[in-house]
């Protein structure tokens, strides 16, 4: 079936922001990609490149770069959000002055918010009026821009309420190097996206501090108990954190040299100080934010969740990176299988909670 080309506007010129106009290029929309720095954009309308977040790459020619929200909006449904979280409020605030007629935001940022403990789709319904916001659709799953740039094999999950709209984005990306699933639990895949962040934190640490494979095992396999734990008590889907959203996106970030996350935990492990780490790596860490946003949903939800419980006390309250490791493994004994029959147990009382 011969797939429906549309006029797409790119919120966000990082890495992962430009890697996705790619993929909307190559499937032969009209691609428009705002970004605030005017060197930038006119490298990219220009150079066709974007060598700052993706180095040699050349960018496709039906994508053009703008400086101005109102230009890149101009005839546009559909917008593709890609700014870091802390920035989403401010970038939605503005859209919401320009528009007048409803739009599908697909966002494709992953953190939560600190204090209002937010997921981002909840923040865009905070800040879009309910009549300019037609959907909301999540895109998340093991995916480097870097790779996905290179058009190297990819697979990701799309997400929303109306199952409609997840299956127009499914066709607006999918192609023979993008292969996109749906997935009708908007929760976990936000959830899971997220908080994969904290655990590729903790690994870095593990190998900054000259730990193994064997540690690194444990955090990725004891990581997804927690994010799943504390998913299921928000209204995820188990289940959804055994797919691409949860413990795809959880290996491919907690073990490759791409992720920034786990960059920045690899330094903090050999014994650099959060500032310094965060000065030097010149683009957004989500887990650092994500990782209070968690700690504090781990109070408010009763769950326990100790590997963010000791990486909060490492990145915020000084706790040698060692000395957090020692904690962790003189914990308390317990049963694997009874854990994860309690997962199931409180996915079962809240089903039933609903009825």
């Amino acid at each position: 079936m011969k797939k429906k080309i549309e006029k797409v506007a790119v919120i966000g010129a990082g890495s992962w922001g430009t890697a996705l106009a790619m993929v909307l290029a190559d499937n032969g929309h009209e691609v428009r990609i705002w970004g605030h720095k005017e060197e930038q954009i006119t490298e990219i309308n220009t150079l066709h490149t974007n060598e700052k977040y993706l180095p040699s790459v050349p960018l496709p020619h039906n994508i053009t770069g703008f400086s101005s929200l109102d230009e890149v909006l101009s005839e546009i449904e559909t917008i593709i959000l890609a700014v870091p979280t802390k920035a989403i409020r401010e970038v939605l605030n503005k859209i919401a002055k320009i528009r007048s007629e409803p739009l599908i935001i697909v966002h494709v940022s992953k953190g939560i918010e600190p204090d209002s403990l937010l997921r981002i789709s909840e923040m865009i319904e905070q800040e879009m009026p309910a009549d300019l916001l037609k959907d909301i659709v999540v895109l998340s799953g093991p995916s480097h821009a870097e790779e996905v740039s290179l058009r190297h094999p990819t697979t990701v999950s799309v997400s929303a309420s109306n199952m409609e709209t997840a299956e127009k984005v499914q066709d607006m990306f999918i192609n023979q190097n993008f292969r996109v699933y749906t997935n009708p639990d908007i929760v976990g895949v936000e959830i899971g996206g997220a908080l994969k962040n904290i655990i590729a934190l903790a690994a870095g640490i593990s190998d900054g501090l000259g730990y193994g494979d064997n540690a690194k095992a444990a955090l990725v396999t004891r990581g997804l108990a927690e994010i799943t734990r504390l998913g299921v008590k928000m209204g995820a889907s188990p289940l959804t954190f055994s797919g691409l959203a949860g413990i795809g996106d959880l290996i491919v970030t907690c073990t490759s040299k791409h992720s920034r996350n786990w960059r920045a935990g690899n330094l903090i492990g050999q014994g650099h100080n959060l500032d310094e780490v965060l000065k030097n790596m010149g683009m957004v860490v989500e887990g650092v934010r994500t990782t209070k946003a968690a700690h504090q949903l781990a109070v408010k939800y009763d769950v326990k969740m100790p590997i963010t419980s000791v990486l909060y006390d490492i990145l915020f309250n000084g706790v040698n990176a060692k000395d957090g490791v020692d904690m962790l493994m003189a914990r308390s004994k317990t049963n694997e299988m009874e854990d994860i029959a309690n997962v199931f147990d409180d996915q079962n009382s809240i089903v039933h909670d609903k009825k």
